[in-house]
């Protein structure tokens, strides 16, 4: 089970951006963003317009090429100021796309100087640290970011979850049930200013 029942309506009236782009870890964005509903927020799935194909991004499910994403926002029309949080799942192709990509960045930047929560799983964080976000932070991710994380000023611990201030990480897939309890505090906890 990815949803704690505790949880249901403790996110209403909140809202949550997803950014992904292809080759997402599939359930680590249809696990986490089922529990954000389940939890009351309104939740947008965000991509470039370089991942997108007929208006979905294509997941990646564990071994092999998984089901299709449906995107509701584009990246260039997104705003940090339109969101109370935001969730980065991981897999390996897409948050390597992602890092390379200077309006990821600078999305997830924005999302960053602004203080608002962010919950990052798996190879997530490495949007992290090109948005300078990790430096000081304790932190966990997919083990061979650890090297990345340190270098980049982290303190890398092997945990299921770890919260950090306003930011929220996890190791994998397996992890999933903790990680979206600790998210849905997280952005509980945060104060709610979303642009209506």
């Amino acid at each position: 089970m990815a949803f704690h029942p505790e949880d249901r309506g403790k996110l209403k009236g909140r809202k949550v951006a997803i950014l992904a782009t292809e080759g997402v870890e599939e359930v680590e964005l249809t696990k986490p963003k089922k529990a954000l509903e389940d939890a009351g927020a309104h939740v947008d799935v965000i991509a470039p317009k370089s991942g997108i194909r007929h208006g979905k991004i294509k997941a990646w499910d564990m071994t092999d090429w998984g089901d299709q994403i449906l995107v509701d926002v584009e990246l260039s029309n997104a705003r940090s100021g339109d969101y109370d949080a935001l969730h980065l799942p991981g897999g390996v192709i897409n948050p390597d796309h992602l890092r390379m990509d200077p309006q990821a960045v600078a999305f997830v930047a924005s999302f960053v100087s602004e203080r608002k929560p962010i919950a990052a799983i798996c190879h997530g964080p490495w949007t992290l640290i090109e948005a300078g976000a990790v430096k000081g932070r304790t932190m966990t991710s997919w083990p061979s970011l650890r090297t990345d994380l340190l270098n980049a000023g982290a303190d890398w611990v092997d945990r299921d979850v770890v919260e950090d201030r306003n930011l929220v990480t996890s190791r994998k897939p397996d992890d999933i049930q903790a990680f979206n309890k600790k998210m849905i505090e997280a952005f509980q906890r945060a104060e709610h200013n979303a642009a209506a």
